[in-house]
């Protein structure tokens, strides 16, 4: 199966350039009520995820720093702590759901490196429940 076949693509998904500021990034996941969004350069290359654990660690880190002064502070001036590995359009479903284990989403990319949209782990989650119930389904007749 391909992974295509879960994918979200990047028009539905809510992400953030590199170039933005934490404060438009702390706004935006706060309007969508995410915990968690893709980051891409300037050339739509997936650069990593930042999560509101990487804003709490800067917001902590930086004892100067205060919510209105969050405008002043870029998204590649603010660490991230977890790695988000993404996988390539063509990858197969084993490598999808090992990555998938340890993250809420999945980004995915072209052979370029570009953004091309993400997998959510409850979609994977989802379709694997429903295989699972149609082959005891199918067990049971």
């Amino acid at each position: 199966m391909n992974v295509a076949f879960f994918l979200t693509p990047k028009t539905e998904v809510i992400c953030e350039k590199i170039t933005s500021t934490m404060r438009q990034v702390l706004e935006r996941m706060e309007y969508h009520r995410y915990s968690a969004i893709p980051i891409i350069d300037d050339e739509g290359k997936y650069v990593g995820t930042l999560t509101e654990g990487d804003l709490l660690w800067k917001m902590k880190n930086s004892p100067n720093l205060k919510f209105k002064d969050t405008s002043k502070v870029h998204v590649y001036d603010i660490p991230r702590h977890i790695v988000n590995k993404p996988v390539h359009i063509n990858s197969n479903i084993e490598d999808l759901i090992s990555t998938a284990v340890n993250q809420n989403f999945v980004p995915v990319v072209d052979d370029n490196n570009i953004f091309i949209g993400i997998i959510k782990r409850s979609d994977i989650i989802t379709y694997c429940y429903e295989k699972l119930f149609h082959n005891n389904m199918k067990k049971e007749a």
